[in-house]
């Protein structure tokens, strides 16, 4: 076995290979670049090597200074993780070149198979089903759109390498098409090293279910069932599950059997996963083969109980699969929710910072049976960085059942704590919570559909709204309690806490009862209904767990002037617990008016300004492109909201740019 491992790549994955690595006793190297110089990653490997500036195409994508690095520690093998190299036949060829371990497919497969374009003609003749679509090299953006009239709106334009959502963009007509095309191109080369782009037909209502594949050096492959990918944001995996709620036993075998032909007819080891895109009659057709470990990896494992990355280290080792398909069995049910550090409240725009506050919750078994799991690579205190992918956590939950399993995600994404950055854990929780989603019944337009407006938060339910109400009445009566304390005289000077109080929650006002003994208090509203509130919170903890009539209730807290700002379940709000009097007079209080930011161009994140599509005097229309911001590999357009005349441009193309900075006034 391997003695010296050096992982070829950063952030949770990194973290996640040194994991396994450790626990087979093999040592580790990470590398780093100028902005990851604190990087968990490089906490945790034995040693560490810099590789450069902050830009990945300046450090983390340049294959002589990854070679320097394993040169310098004499690493005998490389994890390329996935994203950056883990795809790049030529990083693999080099490390062959100097007899150096590849932790992954040989490089004829990536060759074959890690190329969209080449991996679909195979797949073609080999007679699996694929999706229409135009595999040639596009010259420009004016043969784009004449390939795409003939394949017929909508199209998928996609880079050939890489993967992640990065490079991809759905255009429904000419115009989508050009700003797309070079928005694609410019995006697979600054995170792939390769700007090579296919159009294939965007085949609508579609689910995505991949399959995970595990192939030896001996001739065996078998297939880890199957993942449920279908809630995507911009192409970009959001929530996945394993295994999928539509598959039903015959289609998943198909598909695995399927999934293994491809791969062992371009001779393929190591892990991978064969996409497929399926109907609502569960038909299927092949996407793609992505050559390396899936970011989604974890819910297989969760399912299978075996370690993938474990499995490619002792497959690179030359080591046989320690079993046969008739081995694995599917054991209960898993969630995956990916953490990106992005602002859900802002149309999902990157977001970066200092992590003032990082809690995950506690990993391992639950009270409940099931299992919590969390893979990261950050820390409190730690920065996130522009210049790389805004994943940075992907949490994870395991029980008998898909309904426990989602409940354990409920629980776990309510005590997940984060402060500093926007961050998308409240839309997570409201995906949980969504009744299509719970139904099952989901297609990669399940966001797009049921958020067309964006996100801007969740209302609670009215039940769970009376148990919040019934918890904030019994948090406040704490917090009163010790603010009516005199520190050494407690009991001559201690202001009596009233039992009658006022709690307003999203837009109702309640009138309720304390009623408090030893153990907890009791909440009566004024219809006469109570409610029974333990828990041992005290003011200033930011994370409040009670039991309300006996279940639990997670709430993230803070305080507010007579209050306070509680959230939950997808939900943010301020929740004001006042006295009767306080209530009465808090109707008089004048509400503050946002300023007018109309007649500005905002920048939406942090980020650089790649162009600006117009001048000063223009006059632009709805929806016309003004500017393009890139932040964390994506290139955002920025368009007019409405008719107007740009009187004035502030910012230029090459400008690094903080949140809300005015781009450009309008008359």
């Amino acid at each position: 076995m391997f003695k010296k491992i050096l992982i070829a790549n950063r952030g949770e994955i990194a973290c996640r290979v040194i994991k396994s690595a450790r626990a087979m006793g093999i040592k580790t190297v990470a590398v780093y670049s100028d902005a990851d110089r604190n990087a968990l990653h490089v906490r945790m490997a034995d040693e560490a090597v810099h590789i450069g500036p902050a830009p990945a195409n300046q450090s983390y994508i340049v294959i002589d200074k990854i070679m320097e690095a394993i040169r310098q520690t004499g690493a005998e093998a490389v994890h390329p993780g996935y994203g950056f190299l883990s795809e790049n036949m030529n990083f693999a060829a080099a490390l062959e070149k100097e007899g150096v371990v590849f932790i992954g497919p040989p490089s004829p497969a990536i060759e074959k198979m890690g190329d969209k374009i080449t991996s679909k003609k195979l797949a073609m003749e080999a007679g699996v089903s694929t999706v229409p679509g135009y595999m040639g090299l596009i010259a420009d953006a004016e043969e784009a759109v004449k390939i795409s009239g003939e394949i017929g709106y909508p199209v998928m334009i996609k880079a050939s390498a890489g993967g992640g959502g990065k490079g991809m963009r759905i255009a429904w007509n000419e115009s989508e098409v050009k700003e797309g095309f070079e928005s694609s191109r410019n995006e697979a080369a600054n995170s792939f090293g390769d700007d090579r782009i296919f159009i294939e037909k965007f085949v609508t209502q579609p689910r995505h279910i991949e399959i995970q594949v595990l192939a030896d050096k001996h001739g065996n492959c078998v297939y880890l069932h199957e993942r449920e990918c279908s809630i995507q944001r911009r192409n970009q995996k959001v929530i996945e599950e394993a295994p999928s709620p539509f598959l039903d036993e015959a289609t998943r075998k198909a598909m695995g059997e399927q999934a293994c032909a491809l791969a062992q007819a371009v001779g393929y080891t190591s892990a991978g996963t064969v996409e497929f895109i399926v109907d609502g009659e569960r038909n299927f057709y092949f996407l793609e083969m992505n050559t390396r470990l899936q970011v989604e990896h974890p819910v297989t494992e969760l399912i299978t109980g075996v370690d993938l990355v474990e499995q490619m280290i002792r497959v690179a080792d030359g080591e046989k699969l320690p079993f046969k398909q008739s081995d694995l069995k599917i054991n209960g049910w898993a969630m995956e929710s990916r953490l990106y550090a992005e602002d859900p409240y802002r149309g999902f725009l990157p977001s970066i910072g200092r992590l003032t506050r990082y809690r995950p919750p506690v990993e391992g078994k639950t009270a409940a049976g099931g299992i919590v799991r969390n893979d990261t690579g950050v820390f409190e205190g730690g920065e996130i960085s522009m210049y790389y992918d805004p994943m940075i956590a992907k949490l994870c939950t395991w029980g008998p059942t898909r309904a426990d399993a989602i409940e354990e995600m409920r629980l776990a994404l309510d005590t997940f704590e984060v402060e500093g950055i926007g961050h998308n854990l409240p839309f997570c929780s409201a995906v949980m919570d969504h009744p299509r989603f719970v139904s099952g019944n989901i297609t990669t337009a399940f966001i797009a559909e049921e958020y067309p407006d964006g996100f801007s938060g969740v209302t609670l339910d009215a039940a769970l709204s009376r148990r919040v109400v019934a918890a904030a009445a019994a948090m406040n009566r704490v917090a009163e309690i010790r603010r009516t304390r005199i520190t050494g005289t407690m009991d001559n000077h201690e202001r009596k806490v009233g039992t009658d109080w006022n709690v307003a929650l999203q837009g109702e006002a309640h009138d309720v009862t304390i009623a408090a003994d030893r153990d907890g208090s009791t909440v009566r509203f004024a219809d006469g209904s109570a409610m029974r509130v333990e828990s041992d919170w005290t003011p200033g903890q930011p994370l409040a767990r009670l039991m309300v009539d006996g279940t639990p209730l997670v709430m993230k807290v803070g305080k507010v002037p007579s209050g306070f700002r509680l959230r939950l379940r997808g939900a943010e709000f301020t929740c004001h617990v006042r006295t009767p009097r306080q209530a009465e007079l808090s109707g008089f209080m004048l509400e503050k008016v946002a300023p007018d930011t109309s007649k500005f161009l905002l920048c939406p994140m942090p980020g650089l300004i790649v162009k600006i599509n117009v001048a000063e005097g223009d006059e632009v229309q709805e929806g016309q492109a003004l500017a393009t911001v890139e932040a964390m590999k994506m290139e955002n357009i920025l368009r007019a909201e409405k008719k107007g005349v740009i009187k004035l441009i502030k910012a230029a193309a090459g400008a690094s740019l903080k949140v809300d900075e005015i781009i450009m006034e309008f008359e």
